[in-house]
């Protein structure tokens, strides 16, 4: 293929533009948010099944994790990176929307999923900002669930990824008069994969040079753009969109067309 542009779908917002291309030659089509997983394990894991990870932690008996008030043995988990799109973990429940006082980063680094250690990749965390807003997706786990869910997050997020837990108000798109308590996965500065601000630009370039146990950190981009576009014109994201941009601009200096429809 002979185009090095973005290819932008009728009707998509200006910002966040989706190489489309890349998921038609990869046989992966745009997809509406996930919905219940009847089956664990029926989604590919995060973590590869060749690599041994690291002995999980438990939560701490101490946590205290947000419950639903109709039924305290539920809880809501709210994902806005990779979870999104792949969870990985049997749930009951899972709605579309948004969480107040946070924006979206890629400022955390990652030596397994998408990267390696000598080169880290990028994926996101939140970060505090009174006027932010973060979209994605909440996932409600009962029962059996709830244990499962938490065993299979910690080693996927906290030991492997490096991110702490902290309840968040979540915003169901279909309902925003009815907030949910949440509980997310967010990686501060304190731990030792942050890798912090950087330029837009600079972030691309890491991005395209990037790959983990899980994949090509460029498919983390374009699927985490591609959700966003799936959310409406209300969802917004300028530095996600920035990102995507810049990759667009610089992709072709990187390889070939035929190579880069590989990575993903």
């Amino acid at each position: 293929m002979g185009g090095a542009q973005l290819e932008r779908p009728s009707g998509a917002r200006p910002g966040v533009c989706v190489r489309r291309s890349f998921r038609a030659h990869a046989g992966d089509q745009p997809r509406r948010p996930p919905g219940p997983i009847p089956v664990p394990g029926t989604m590919k894991q995060e973590s590869a099944a060749s690599n041994t990870p690291p002995a999980s932690q438990s939560p701490t008996p101490s946590a205290q994790f947000p419950r639903n008030d109709g039924d305290p043995q539920a809880l809501w988990i709210f994902g806005y990176g990779s979870l999104v799109w792949r969870p990985d973990f049997a749930y009951s429940d899972s709605r579309v929307g948004f969480v107040r006082g946070y924006s979206r980063r890629f400022w955390q680094g990652d030596t397994f999923h998408r990267g390696s250690d000598k080169m880290p990749g990028r994926v996101v965390t939140l970060l505090e900002d009174h006027e932010g807003c973060t979209w994605g997706v909440a996932y409600q786990v009962q029962g059996e669930q709830v244990s499962e869910a938490l065993k299979y997050l910690n080693v996927r997020e906290a030991v492997l990824g490096g991110y702490d837990t902290k309840e968040v108000t979540f915003y169901p798109q279909d309902s925003p008069d009815q907030p949910l308590k949440a509980l997310a996965y967010v990686a501060t500065p304190q731990n030792p994969g942050y890798l912090g601000p950087a330029p837009e630009e600079a972030i691309a370039t890491q991005i395209l040079a990037c790959r983990g146990f899980s994949g090509h950190n460029l498919e983390y981009l374009l699927r985490l753009a591609d959700f966003m576009q799936l959310c409406g014109p209300q969802a917004q994201d300028e530095h996600l969109a920035a990102i995507v941009d810049a990759v667009g601009t610089m992709l072709p200096c990187f390889c070939p067309t035929e190579q880069a429809l590989a990575l993903v």
